[in-house]
């Protein structure tokens, strides 16, 4: 029994030493290829020089990208000012042509088939202008005579006063306009303020 103990204690010194070769050879080829894969500084300085390439390449292309933005942002914006009334402006090239011709058929008449030709001319043109305006760009004319005065449409040259219990328009001077909700003139009236006669 002796024997047989010493036999298999030989054994197993004998795997295990076999085993610890193995773990050290294994050990030493895992150290050299890891020594083998560690990039050596140059290999790192090459690849942060073109890792910044890179990102230098993106950020210029970046930078011209937006710069083109805004250059074309600048012309579009120029280009909406620029032609901003350019349907307007065709609108009303039609109502000019019909004055140039009211006016050279004044001239070719004379007398008073002149004067009320160019009257009733001028005032055909007057309506097709207003009606124009009104319907396509809902600019409406205002101020009579009578209205009630409101400071916020009316712009009051002169008042006096009078046998009123409100404020009213006694003269309009200069009509105003409004496109759609908005004053975009006031009209210059004389206004008839309470002389206090009037207390209903």
């Amino acid at each position: 029994m002796g024997k047989d103990t010493e036999k298999n204690n030989e054994q197993t010194e004998n795997v295990v030493t076999e085993n610890e070769k193995e773990t050290t050879d294994s050990c030493e080829t895992k150290v050299e290829e890891a020594e083998n894969k560690e990039p050596t500084l140059e290999e790192k300085l090459a690849d942060c020089e073109n890792q910044i390439a890179q990102l230098k390449d993106q950020y210029l292309r970046k930078c011209a990208d937006f710069d083109n933005y805004r250059k074309r942002m600048i012309k579009e914006k120029q280009d909406a000012f620029d032609y901003a009334n350019a349907n307007l402006l065709t609108d009303l090239l039609s109502s000019l042509d019909d004055l140039d011709r009211a006016l050279a058929a004044a001239a070719d008449t004379k007398g008073t088939e002149s004067a009320s030709a160019l009257v009733e001319g001028v005032s055909l043109i007057q309506k097709q202008l207003r009606t124009m305006l009104e319907n396509k760009y809902n600019l409406v004319g205002f101020g009579e005579k009578g209205d009630a005065y409101d400071h916020d449409k009316y712009e009051a040259i002169a008042s006096n006063p009078a046998a009123v219990k409100e404020p009213v328009c006694a003269e309009i001077y200069l009509k105003g306009y409004m496109l759609k909700d908005r004053v975009l003139r006031p009209a210059k009236v004389m206004v008839h303020m309470p002389d206090g006669s009037v207390t209903e």
